[in-house]
């Protein structure tokens, strides 16, 4: 199984994996259990923008930073894609107006991924596989 990390989840088991469900910190710890972990190219960007914004701080370089959070097993960048881009703007509805979830949920949608989540806006749509 493929899982799409979204950005918060990504953040957390680069800053602080406590603050992840048990069973997340359970299934990142063990890379048997999944096929991938994917993060879409927007969440390196919402990231930046929590730096630009101070709503997180790192003591080394953002893209430093970023880097080295990839580093993850199994770990693969999916880009934003025309088709990504395109299908974000067009998902079923209801879903809600936030762009970068748009792209998340399109990129999941894309590669058959699960997502991990604690966002219930995303784990409501019923569009989406999600788990936490």
């Amino acid at each position: 199984m493929k899982y799409l990390l979204d950005t918060h989840a990504w953040i957390w088991w680069n800053m602080n994996p406590k603050k992840l469900s048990r069973r997340i910190q359970s299934l990142i710890a063990a890379p048997a259990k999944y096929e991938e972990l994917l993060l879409s190219a927007i969440s390196p960007w919402e990231f930046a923008k929590l730096l630009e914004k101070r709503r997180l701080a790192v003591a080394c370089d953002s893209e430093e930073w970023v880097r080295r959070a990839m580093d993850m097993p199994k770990m693969r960048l999916v880009p934003l894609t025309a088709e990504i881009a395109c299908r974000s703007a067009m998902l079923p509805p209801p879903f809600h107006d936030d762009p970068a979830d748009q792209i998340i949920a399109a990129t999941a949608r894309q590669e058959s991924a699960t997502i991990v989540t604690a966002d219930k806006r995303i784990r409501s749509y019923q569009h989406v596989k999600s788990i936490w």
